[in-house]
């Protein structure tokens, strides 16, 4: 029993040897981390320092161009316009507006939710 405690305590003692090594080695390790870090701010401090010394005044930003304005439909689009919507009515047509939208838009998603609310009120069970 005696031999047991023994030999325990000296495995403790390997064990907390180790751990002091270790500690010392990354004590010196973060110490020589530290001195890198010091080091580069210094670079960076100076560096910044060179560049605000050379740096040309700021130029004003040019104004953001206006938006751009709807292209107007010519007369010969909205002649075709009516005409496939008469062929298609069967019936003469005026037209009151005629606007031009992109596909690729963004979709606002309560008009959307509500598109499939609609469309889906349409759909029959059958049995």
């Amino acid at each position: 029993m005696e031999n047991a405690t023994i030999e325990e305590s000296i495995v403790a003692a390997e064990d907390v040897a180790a751990l002091k090594r270790d500690v010392q080695s990354l004590t010196s390790l973060v110490e020589s981390l530290r001195a890198q870090l010091a080091a580069q701010a210094k670079a960076i401090a100076e560096l910044t320092s060179r560049l605000s010394a050379t740096a040309p005044a700021a130029k004003p930003q040019p104004a953001p161009p206006p938006p751009a304005e709807e292209p107007a439909i010519s007369q010969e689009i909205l002649v075709v316009i009516a005409a496939a919507v008469a062929a298609f009515l069967g019936k003469k047509i005026r037209i009151h507006s005629v606007k031009m939208e992109s596909p690729y838009e963004i979709i606002n998603p309560w008009a959307q939710q509500g598109r499939v609310f609609v469309q889906a009120s349409h759909y029959l069970h059958r049995m």
